[in-house]
């Protein structure tokens, strides 16, 4: 996406009407993230069917980029499974929301992504610790 009002819009849409945006009670992990010195948190609820991700969402506060992107990402997380969530890049989310969001605004853009990376990874791994155990 290059045209710079399109991006505008796009991001105002998510952070007015963010997709997945809720507490997920239920969820088989939860990470929380942010930046030192920023106000901007997000916390990524992953529900996962096997090795896929069934259920993503997320809350969180802060500016409009960062809670944008975090919508933005549950939507390009959905279905995915472990392994394609660790090969996404912060590529992916440049070429969904366009290159000057991501160069003039990086560590906003980039936090829901960096958590929810986390998050599956933090699954992964208690999932991996889990099944070693029953063996």
């Amino acid at each position: 996406m290059e045209d710079r009002q399109a991006q505008i819009e796009y991001l105002l849409e998510h952070y007015q009407h963010p997709h997945n945006r809720e507490e997920m009670l239920d969820a088989d992990v939860h990470v929380q993230g942010g930046h030192e010195g920023c106000a901007d948190i997000i916390t990524v609820y992953l529900k996962f069917d096997g090795d896929k991700i069934d259920k993503v969402s997320f809350t969180g506060t802060g500016c409009t980029v960062s809670q944008a992107a975090a919508s933005i990402v549950t939507e390009l997380a959905q279905g995915k499974t472990i392994a394609e969530i660790e090969q996404m890049d912060h590529q992916a989310l440049e070429e969904e929301v366009g290159h000057e969001v991501i160069h003039t605004r990086p560590r906003c853009a980039t936090l829901g992504m960096d958590v929810l990376k986390s998050a599956a990874k933090k699954y992964h791994n208690e999932r991996r610790t889990r099944q070693s155990q029953q063996n």
